[in-house]
C-alpha cells in the first residue's frame, strides 16, 4: 500500500514510519516484559498452555522475519532502476540552467533562462520527493509484519493480565 507526500509535508512517510517504529518498540517491549516473566515463572516442564506460548513465540518471530524479508524485496524490486538516475540528470540539468542564467546577456535571455531554471527545479525537486517516497514505502512495509504481530500480541497478552 504506497502512500506518497507532498510538497506542503514531505516528511509525511517518514514521519509515519517514526510512529510505527514507536509503536512496534512499545508492544515489543511489553511483549518481551510479559513472555520474560511468563518463561521464568514456568514450571519444568511447561505447563501445556506456557508450552503453547513458547511455541507461538518462536513461530511468529520466522513467520514475520519471513514476511518482513517478502515486503522488503518486493518494494525493491518495485524501485525502478533509473529513479536515481533521473533524479541525477535532473539536478544535473538545474545546474546547466542556473549557470545559462548566471552567463545572460540581456534581460530577455534572462527572462527565459530564468524559466528553464524554474521548471528544471520543480522536475528536480518532484523526482527526489518521488524517491523519498519509494524509500520511506519500503521501510514501512518491511516493519509491517513486524508491528502487525508485536501489537497484537501485546493486545492480546495484556487482556490476559486485565489490563486492556
Amino acid at each position: 500500500m504506497a502512500r506518497t507526500s507532498s510538497f506542503l509535508n514531505p516528511f509525511a512517510l517518514w514521519t509515519d514510519l517514526a510512529m510505527q517504529t514507536t509503536g512496534m518498540m512499545l508492544a515489543s517491549a511489553e511483549v518481551i516484559g510479559h513472555r520474560t516473566t511468563r518463561m521464568a515463572q514456568a514450571s519444568i516442564p511447561p505447563s501445556t498452555r506456557d508450552a503453547a506460548e513458547f511455541t507461538l513465540m518462536g513461530q511468529e518471530k520466522v513467520e514475520a522475519a519471513t514476511e518482513s524479508i517478502q515486503a522488503a524485496a518486493m518494494s525493491i524490486m518495485a524501485f525502478s532502476p533509473f529513479a536515481a538516475m533521473k533524479m541525477f540528470n535532473e539536478m544535473a540539468a538545474v545546474q546547466t540552467n542556473l549557470l545559462h542564467l548566471a552567463t545572460s546577456s540581456s534581460l530577455p535571455a534572462a527572462i527565459s533562462r530564468h524559466q528553464m531554471l524554474g521548471r528544471s527545479m520543480r522536475k528536480a525537486a518532484n523526482s527526489a520527493l518521488s524517491l523519498s517516497d519509494q524509500t520511506a514505502n519500503a521501510a514501512l512495509d518491511t516493519l509491517r509484519p513486524i508491528h502487525r504481530r508485536a501489537t497484537a500480541n501485546a493486545k492480546r497478552l495484556g487482556k490476559r493480565l486485565g489490563k486492556r
